[in-house]
């Protein structure tokens, strides 16, 4: 099949920023092979299908560059508490507990919840592994739901003083052993959905597994994703193992470079920033999380003026409760602009870039994805502006980062698949999947006793 998706205004993220009014594109194949008027490409491919998007917005499919899927199933569970209590008594516990139908019923739903909210590229970082075979559940849902991604396996090797279960600890071996194993299994050249490596953050592993961690990217090509300097508790934790912030331990090993994708950085200090650029390391920015946890704001500014690649994640969905971009998206924006007290710090233009090229790029796929232009990969997301919330519309770019709430979205192509076409999922049974996560996360919750946190009581200020 091909589409001609006719007359919307195209936001292309090209390298001239292109916006363009009343135009329309040609999906042949899984890629963009024409842009141009309505009556140009239904004359040159009259079999095509056409949508008519007068009244819709046409993007680039967003990139998600970090979120953990399995937390899919801890929505709302932990509440008011900064990330070391968050992990100690709600999420590692409940991790603990997690089987192969959990992750599976939390990888359908987080990848569905995903696709409705336009994005068609993901990078899960699974880095729980109380029983074997779990990270084939999540690239099982990549593949069914049809997104595109990265699954990168993820781990702990220490950290059982600071209260990380003991079921949750692998050694090095074990570890490394099964990503190996999952990379040669999954990844191959072209494949929509491959399988990355994620040591988990520094305060939970030993230096030997990140020294083989390096080596395994460098023998396999696979992308690295590790948590960096989120927390105030992760720089004092690093000081007091390695004599240096965690940015400058994880250089002085030899484990940084272009392959690196480091999620958070909020405690990274102007030397850390400099030490990133140095290696191109390409950071992940989770502004809801941040906030959620209260772990700070990321110096996104400092970072962009370096010549850092910043692309932007939900996290998981245990510390944004959701996955949508557009969230994510305007809290990126109006922190910085809030902070620093100077409203042209952070533009909707940037944040778009970050949620789409820079998000490409964050992962090493610009060449494919990110972007609107003949011969990429037809990674395509329609918005309808015919909502209360976005309409009118003087602005596309300012109507899709501080207007649009993510169910405007209404058609959603990966690789030229439609895989949501009117609103509706053509490949997964939505309903199904709601059903099923709930029903994983109602026992899950109950098993790891962390349906407690269900019943607080109301609290109308933490004194």
């Amino acid at each position: 099949m091909s589409y001609i998706l006719a007359d919307g205004w195209l936001v292309t993220m090209n390298p001239q920023r292109d916006v363009l009014e009343q135009a329309s594109l040609l999906i042949e194949g899984d890629r963009i092979r024409a842009i141009g008027t309505r009556q140009q490409l239904v004359a040159s491919h009259p079999e095509s299908e056409v949508l008519d998007c007068r009244d819709a917005i046409i993007i680039p499919g967003m990139v998600n560059t970090h979120t953990h899927l399995f937390q899919t199933l801890l929505k709302g569970l932990g509440d008011d508490m900064v990330l070391k209590k968050w992990f100690t008594c709600m999420t590692g516990p409940s991790a603990v507990e997690l089987t192969e139908e959990d992750v599976f019923a939390a990888a359908m739903h987080g990848c569905v919840e995903s696709l409705r909210s336009g994005v068609t590229s993901l990078v899960d970082f699974m880095y729980a592994h109380p029983r074997p075979g779990l990270t084939a559940k999540v690239v099982e849902a990549f593949e069914l739901t049809g997104i595109r991604g990265r699954v990168c396996r993820g781990f702990i090797t220490a950290g059982a003083e600071h209260g990380i279960p003991t079921e949750l600890i692998e050694t090095p071996e074990a570890a490394l052993a099964d990503a190996r194993q999952l990379i040669y299994h999954y990844n191959r050249d072209g494949g929509r959905v491959k399988v990355g490596i994620a040591p988990s953050m520094i305060w939970a592993l030993d230096e030997k597994v990140l020294r083989g961690t390096r080596e395994l990217a460098n023998e396999t090509g696979a992308l690295i994703t590790t948590h960096v300097a989120e927390t105030d508790f992760e720089i004092a934790q690093s000081q007091l193992r390695f004599q240096s912030t965690d940015t400058e331990f994880l250089s002085d090993i030899g484990f940084l470079g272009p392959d690196v994708l480091a999620v958070h950085c909020v405690q990274c200090s102007s030397r850390d920033i400099r030490t990133l650029k140095h290696y191109d390391v390409r950071v992940s920015h989770n502004p809801c999380s941040n906030m959620y946890l209260a772990s700070g704001v990321a110096p996104i500014p400092e970072m962009l003026a370096a010549g850092l690649t910043v692309g932007l994640g939900s996290d998981g969905p245990a510390s944004s409760n959701n996955h949508s971009l557009f969230q994510a998206m305007k809290m990126a924006a109006l922190v910085q602009k809030g902070v620093h007290r100077d409203p042209t710090i952070m533009t909707a233009e940037k944040v778009l870039e970050m949620a789409t090229i820079d998000g490409a790029r964050a992962i090493g796929l610009e060449h494919e994805i990110g972007s609107l232009e003949v011969g990429k990969k037809a990674d395509v997301v329609v918005i309808g502006t015919n909502h209360p919330a976005m309409t009118p519309v003087h602005h596309p770019v300012s109507a899709l980062v501080y207007s649009a709430l993510g169910h405007e979205v209404t058609d959603v192509f990966v690789d030229g698949q439609p895989v949501l076409r009117n609103g509706q999922l053509t490949r997964v049974n939505e309903r199904e999947v709601m059903v099923r996560s709930q029903q994983a996360a109602n026992s899950l919750a109950a098993r790891a006793g962390s349906d407690k946190f269900k019943r607080r009581p109301w609290r109308s200020s933490s004194f």
